[in-house]
């Protein structure tokens, strides 16, 4: 009988421990899936950040150099952008070499976070980016465009365009990433955005509504507004465009028209943008190159055929007006002491070293050339816009890292 006891308690506890031994099991089982799928979420979020390379608590994007990169880069390639515009799709047009692909952006001090479409749409959903400039942030709206493609998301539709604006929907995110042309910013007689080759340019500089009420709903806007006020002459009015009482003054001084127009953008901002919900970003000054004699080149030379970046550092062109940035610069300040959450991209210098990145002659010709163009193709080389993929991808890859850093480290 004893026997018997003493074997029921051995199985008892046999039975317990076994119990608890697969309970234990189970416990680690949970635990590590658990402990991996944090590890991923973090990785994921560390993705989006910049990798920094010392203990600085921030991250300059801006000061770097260019890396051949074969290997990673191009983000996408031309043929796979079903809506390339005719102006940056530069091997359709006969473009044959295919070196400027290949380079990427490294800052000196930590590594900008590669972009990821899914990712950025997330964080827009239901949102709506608009980009409002001239061609050259409509250049950047459309590597924005092609990076989205690129992902494989499916059911994207063709552009919109309606007026001076563009949307582009991104319905399986509820989202919209625009273009609304508007190169001068405020209003002017260049605003057609098709028929704006006008060589009077007048501008009413102090108007700005006609524009800025199709901004308004805007979660994220990016302004630029640089290339358009270099002519040597301009005039401004005040009154409308029609009024027999309107004033017009011819002026020369483009510094002093660049900082009037801004004050009339910086004072619609302030009154009319959400500084809760509202983003702002204003992308500092595309660099042209139209003289080859900024890197040693001959008088008559440009960006036409030119294969590789500059590679001597902190180059700086002739073309790119330091002191129109420091008012633009000084504008975004303004606007940051006030209240709005608002940066200034400066993406000038990565863009000084891209001589080789230029449509160039491999473009679609809106005014077909001239018999002096066609014999000297130079002539007729656009060295101002870039081509895709290209510069504006690291513009955007920049903008991505800003738009998904809560945490405010960069500057």
């Amino acid at each position: 009988m004893a026997e018997k006891v003493v074997h029921k308690s051995w199985i008892i506890q046999y039975n317990l421990h076994s119990i608890v031994g697969i309970l234990l099991l189970f416990f680690l089982f949970v635990s590590f899936y658990l402990i991996r799928d944090n590890i991923d979420g973090a990785s994921s979020i560390l993705a989006n950040k910049p990798t920094r390379k010392n203990s600085s608590p921030r991250c300059d994007l801006f000061s770097g150099s260019w890396i051949f990169d074969n290997v990673s880069y191009p983000l996408y390639k031309e043929q796979q952008c079903s809506f390339m515009p005719d102006d940056f799709a530069c091997h359709k047009f006969g473009r044959k070499d295919s070196k400027y692909h290949y380079w990427r952006w490294q800052p000196y001090d930590c590594d900008l976070p590669r972009f990821n479409a899914k990712g950025l749409l997330e964080k827009l959903k239901g949102k709506r980016v608009l980009f409002v400039g001239d061609s050259l942030n409509k250049n950047q709206w459309a590597s924005m465009v092609c990076l989205i493609e690129s992902s494989g998301i499916p059911s994207l539709k063709p552009p919109i365009w309606k007026g001076n604006l563009i949307t582009f929907e991104v319905k399986e995110y509820n989202a919209t990433i625009d273009f609304y042309w508007s190169p001068l910013l405020v209003e002017s007689n260049c605003d057609d955005p098709v028929k704006h080759r006008v060589r009077d340019r007048i501008i009413r500089i102090e108007a700005i509504e006609k524009h800025a009420r199709h901004w308004i709903d805007a979660d994220i806007l990016i302004f630029d507004s640089f290339t358009w006020w270099l002519e040597p002459q301009m005039t401004l009015q005040w009154g409308s465009f029609n009024s027999s009482d309107a004033i017009y003054k011819k002026v020369g001084m483009k510094l002093r028209r660049y900082e009037m127009a801004l004050r009339t953008w910086s004072d619609w901002l302030e009154f009319q943008i959400d500084t809760k919900s509202t983003r702002l970003f204003f992308m500092s000054l595309s660099s042209s190159h139209k003289n080859a004699t900024d890197w040693g080149m001959g008088n008559d030379e440009n960006c036409y055929g030119e294969t590789e970046p500059i590679s001597t550092r902190d180059y700086w062109g002739s073309e790119s007006d330091r002191k129109m940035m420091e008012i633009a610069e000084a504008s975004v300040n303004g606007l940051k002491r006030k209240g709005l959450d608002i940066q200034y991209l400066n993406t000038t210098q990565l863009s000084e070293y891209r001589k080789d990145a230029h449509p160039s002659v491999y473009k679609r010709n809106w005014v077909a050339p001239t018999k002096e163009q066609l014999l000297n193709p130079r002539k007729n080389a656009d060295c101002v816009h870039w081509c895709l993929p290209g510069v504006p991808d690291v513009w955007n890859q920049i903008l991505y890292a800003y738009i998904m850093d809560s945490s405010r480290e960069l500057y």
